[in-house]
This record gives structure tokens, C-alpha cells and sequence, in this order.
């Protein structure tokens, strides 16, 4: 028996939902590449404050020496029924780079607190673009955002 595809949502039902997965998920994944162009995925906990997700990882490891190389990032959270899938610039903060609402923000989410950390960077990640999708009956529209500016 067929499986049937619920009707496709609207833009602004795309953007609700996928305000709602950066504000309540805890983890996403992260891929950068390498200067050989290897990508290196793995997963972070990560914050959605104001207009960015701020992740905290190794300062030495290959997510930040990729990110603070190159400025960019591929972030996706979801499964492969409900993706958000965000190209993103990347900033590379030190441990205590972070104001204060942005420390306590990620403390209280994440209940651990990297802050002041040595061997610890804050990972600044500027959404470029947000496409958001369930089943290929919202392959078209899937664009959210594009040069960082909401399209709806």
C-alpha cells in the first residue's frame, strides 16, 4: 500500500516550524571542509540566539581550524523527513568571547558552560541560507532564506 504524502506547507508554515527546531533542538550537525577539501561532519550542541546558532567545540579540532579557514559552515538539524539544512558564515570566538546574555543563553540551554576554557572556541554561525522540507512535495519553495535575508 502506497503511503500518502501529507499537503505541503507554506512558506510561513516552514519558517514557524523551523524557528521552532533552532530554538528547541539541542544538537545539529556541522560540516567543513578541509583544505584537501575532505569534509569533517560531526555533531554540536548549539543555541539559536537572535539571528545566529552559536555551537562550542576543541579549539584544535578539524570543525574549528576548517571553520576559522574557510568562514563557512553546512549546518542540518532534523531527519531526513523534516530537514533544515543552512549554509551559514562562521566566526571562531575565544572561550570568553561571549557577552553575557549569550553565555547565560547557552549555560541554560545546554547545562555545561565551556566559558574561560583554554583549550575551548565559540563557533558563530551566520545563516546565508535556510531551506526547510519534509517529502519531495515541498522540494519547491524549500528556500526559507537566501544572502541572509528571510524570503517569507
Amino acid at each position: 500500500m502506497a503511503e500518502t504524502q501529507p499537503a505541503p506547507r507554506d512558506g510561513a508554515q516552514r519558517k514557524q516550524d523551523a524557528l521552532a527546531r533552532l530554538a528547541e533542538d539541542v544538537d545539529l550537525w556541522v560540516s567543513t571542509a578541509g583544505p584537501d577539501g575532505e569534509a569533517c561532519l560531526v555533531p554540536l550542541s548549539f543555541v539559536w540566539h537572535d539571528s545566529y546558532l552559536l555551537a562550542a567545540t576543541r579549539t584544535g579540532n578539524p570543525t574549528t581550524v576548517n571553520a576559522r579557514r574557510t568562514g563557512r559552515a553546512t549546518l542540518a538539524l532534523g531527519h531526513t523527513r523534516d530537514v533544515v539544512l543552512i549554509e551559514a558564515d562562521a566566526d571562531i570566538l575565544p572561550s570568553d568571547g561571549l557577552d553575557a546574555a549569550e553565555g547565560e543563553q547557552f549555560v541554560a540551554k545546554l547545562g555545561w558552560d565551556p566559558r574561560g576554557r583554554e583549550s575551548w572556541s565559540f563557533l558563530r554561525f551566520r545563516p546565508r541560507t535556510i531551506r526547510a522540507w519534509r517529502e519531495v512535495n515541498e522540494q519547491q519553495g524549500r528556500y526559507l532564506m537566501t544572502d541572509g535575508t528571510w524570503l517569507v
